[in-house]
């Protein structure tokens, strides 16, 4: 993979800190600084996967509502009661009321 050059301003305490925490860690100020972005950007990617995560399970009923017949065969009615969906008498195995989705 290609590299470009990156040049950044930074407090002189920053820059020497970069400095020693490369040097403890045996590798160049531009390893070390690639490594914390790569980092940075794992947790990010992490921390929406967690997100999403939480969104469905807040809005699971919602979800199990509008797409158990998708999935189930069945209707989930506004009392929360699964029933199955009529097979049609053709024997093709559609099911009747399924629009598709």
């Amino acid at each position: 993979m290609a590299k470009t050059q990156l040049n950044v301003r930074v407090e002189e305490s920053t820059a020497d800190t970069a400095r020693q925490q490369a040097r403890r860690r045996g590798v160049s100020v531009n390893r070390y600084i690639e490594e914390l972005v790569l980092r940075d950007a794992g947790e990010a990617g992490h921390s929406f996967v967690e997100s999403a995560a939480d969104f469905m399970k807040q809005y699971e009923a919602v979800f199990a509502e509008e797409f158990a017949q998708e999935f189930t065969g069945e209707v989930v009615g506004e009392s929360g009661e699964d029933r199955p969906l009529e097979t049609a008498d053709s024997g093709s195995g559609e099911r009747k009321g399924h629009t598709g989705r």
